[in-house]
C-alpha cells in the first residue's frame, strides 16, 4: 500500500538513515583515514619522543628545566598539534560535498538539511572521541614507563591527571566539531582551515601584543585557551578553571553550530 505523501517503494527519511548515510561517507573518505591517522600519529608519536627526549637528557637539566617540567605535560606534548589535523578533518566532513558538488544529492535525499548536520555532529564527535580516548590512555601509560627509568613518571591516581586524560578527548571532539561547523559555513575546504588555523593558533599570539590589561583579560576566554583549560594540570595563573574553561569553549561551538545550522536552511546548495 502507498503511504501517504511517499511513493510505493520509497523509505521515508529518518535521523536514523540519516545518521547511517552520514557514517558510511565518513568512513569511506580516504581524507578520513589520512587525518586520523595523523592524530594518532601526532598525539602518541610526539608525546613519546618528548618523553624520550627528557628521560635521555635529565642528568644534564639546568635546575630551572627540572622545576618547570611536569611529567604528564611531557606526555601530552602532541595535543596541540593533533587539535589541528582533528580540527581539519571535521572542516572537511563537510566542506568535501561542497567541493565535489555530492552536497546536491545530500540536500536532494534530505530535503530538511537540518538532520543531516546534526547526524554530521553525531557521526564525527563520536568518531574523533572514540579515536582520541584511547589514544590518549596510550600516550600517558607508554610515556610514564619511558619516564619511570629515571624515577620522574606520575601516576593516574596523582591529583588531576585522570581529569585531564579525561578531558584531552573531550577537548579534540570539540574542536573537531568547531572545525565542522566553520566548515558549514565558510562553505570551502581551504576557507574554513585557513578561518580554523587563524582562530587556533594565529589570535593567541595577536592578543598577545595587546596591552597586558587587555591580553590577560582576554587570553583566558579565547577558544584554544579556555578549551585547553580541561587537560592542564597545572593552570597558569589568571587562566580559567578546568572544566569552566571547557563550558566556555563548548559555548563557542554550540554558537558556530548554530549560525551553520541558519545558514544551512537559509542558503543555495
Amino acid at each position: 500500500m502507498e503511504r501517504v505523501g511517499i511513493p510505493l517503494g520509497v523509505e521515508p527519511v529518518t535521523q536514523r538513515r540519516v545518521v547511517r548515510s552520514e557514517w558510511t561517507k565518513l568512513i569511506s573518505l580516504r581524507s578520513t583515514r589520512w587525518a586520523l591517522a595523523a592524530t594518532l600519529v601526532l598525539a602518541v608519536g610526539i608525546g613519546v619522543l618528548a618523553c624520550i627526549v627528557f628521560e635521555t637528557r635529565w642528568a644534564h637539566l639546568s635546575v630551572t628545566d627540572r622545576t618547570d617540567f611536569h611529567p604528564l605535560s611531557v606526555s601530552l606534548a602532541g595535543i596541540n598539534f593533533a587539535q589541528l589535523s582533528i580540527g581539519v578533518l571535521g572542516v572537511l566532513a563537510i566542506t568535501g560535498e561542497y567541493s565535489t558538488g555530492m552536497i546536491r544529492s545530500t540536500f536532494g535525499a534530505v530535503p530538511r538539511r537540518l538532520p543531516m548536520l546534526w547526524a554530521k555532529v553525531l557521526v564525527f564527535g563520536s568518531t574523533a572521541f572514540a579515536i582520541s580516548l584511547p589514544a590518549t590512555f596510550i600516550v600517558f601509560f607508554v610515556g610514564q614507563a619511558i619516564l619511570s627509568g629515571e624515577h620522574i613518571n606520575i601516576g593516574l591516581g596523582h591529583s588531576g591527571v585522570f581529569r585531564a586524560l579525561i578531558g584531552v578527548p573531550l577537548f579534540l571532539t570539540a574542536m573537531g566539531l568547531f572545525g565542522l561547523a566553520v566548515g558549514a559555513i565558510v562553505r570551502s575546504t581551504a576557507g574554513g582551515i585557513a578561518a580554523l588555523a587563524g582562530i587556533v593558533f594565529v589570535l593567541p599570539p595577536i592578543v598577545g601584543l595587546l596591552p597586558s590589561s587587555v591580553a590577560d583579560s582576554v587570553d583566558p576566554y579565547l577558544p584554544s585557551n579556555s578549551g585547553g583549560a580541561i587537560w592542564t594540570i597545572t593552570p597558569d595563573p589568571g587562566t580559567l578553571a578546568p572544566w569552566a574553561g571547557f563550558a566556555v569553549f563548548c559555548a563557542y561551538v554550540a554558537v558556530t553550530l548554530a549560525i551553520a545550522a541558519v545558514l544551512l536552511v537559509r542558503r543555495d546548495a
